[in-house]
Formats: C-alpha cells, sequence, structure tokens
C-alpha cells in the first residue's frame, strides 16, 4: 500500500512556475487513488486548458510522486470538469493573492 497523504505531500512541491504555489493549495488536485497495490492515478486540472505549462506539470507531478515507497506507476489525468475557479484553493493561498 502506498500512502497517500505522502503523495499528496510530495505535490507540494510541485509549484506553479508563473506565482510560485504548489498545486495542491492551488487546488488543482481533484483526487488520488490507489486502485491497485503500487499504482497511483492523480486527477488534476489545469487553471485553464490552454496552459502552456501542461507537459511540464504533468512530468513535475510524476516526477515528484514516483518516488514514494511503494509507488510502482503514476496515472495522471488532466480534467477539467468541474472547471477550476479560485474558489478550489486554499483560504490562505486566496488571501495571500489578494482574492476572497
Amino acid at each position: 500500500m502506498v500512502d497517500l497523504g505522502q503523495v499528496k505531500e510530495q505535490l507540494t512541491h510541485v509549484l506553479d512556475p508563473e506565482i510560485g504555489i504548489n498545486v495542491v493549495d492551488l487546488g488543482l488536485i481533484y483526487d488520488i487513488s490507489e486502485p491497485r497495490d503500487g499504482q497511483v492515478n492523480i486527477k488534476m486540472t489545469l487553471t485553464t486548458p490552454d496552459c502552456p505549462l501542461h507537459e511540464g506539470f504533468l512530468d513535475a507531478v510524476e516526477g515528484a510522486v514516483a518516488p514514494v515507497n511503494g509507488v510502482e506507476y503514476v496515472k495522471v489525468d488532466v480534467v477539467f470538469d468541474p472547471p477550476w475557479t479560485p474558489d478550489r484553493m486554499n483560504q490562505d493561498v486566496r488571501k495571500q493573492l489578494g482574492i476572497q
């Protein structure tokens, strides 16, 4: 079994390079699961479907999760339903960015 809490912790090291805030606090991670031993599925979104950093984010997410003990395979699905909104951000991040 993979410690999904550790997976989530690792994802806090993946930063949006434009604003320097991690993908978890930005609310881009929708779900983390382990459907089979060693396989971690991550459902995430981007702030916009046209994000020029799409591939970079996928590589960064996979790279952050791969070293977690027990992870053999990482599958990242990018979804846009439900669409991301600033309401998904951590409250402290919204305050930091001046978004109420």
